[in-house]
């Protein structure tokens, strides 16, 4: 089992040294990473916390799964690794110039 921990349903106001001290009373924290939004720099409600062990990552899960933080209730579980996306399609454009009409002479 992996020690790392995704973190979700964060309020906006949580911050890292809140997280830290929720997780410490159940293990050794070895890293804190707060998901910010690259334009805005306000958090996007889930972070990822490291524990020592794996057995003090069950701890943490089995103690703060569901369980309310800053007046939110927490989703605790295993990170799991980020998925590829895909290589192909569109990757959300529409496709085409979508610009004026332009004047054929």
């Amino acid at each position: 089992m992996n020690n790392k921990l995704f973190v979700g349903g964060l309020s906006f106001n949580t911050t890292e040294n809140d997280l830290q001290d929720a997780f410490a009373a159940h293990g050794t924290v070895t890293a804190v990473d707060l998901i910010n939004d690259r334009m805005t720099g306000k958090s996007k409600g889930f972070g990822f916390v490291t524990m020592g062990t794996p057995e003090e990552a069950q701890k943490a899960i089995d103690a703060l799964n569901g369980k309310s933080l800053d007046g939110r209730n927490l989703t605790v579980n295993i990170a799991r690794p980020r998925e590829e996306r895909s290589g192909g399609g569109d990757r959300g454009f529409a496709g085409g110039g979508g610009g004026g009409r332009r004047n054929r002479y």
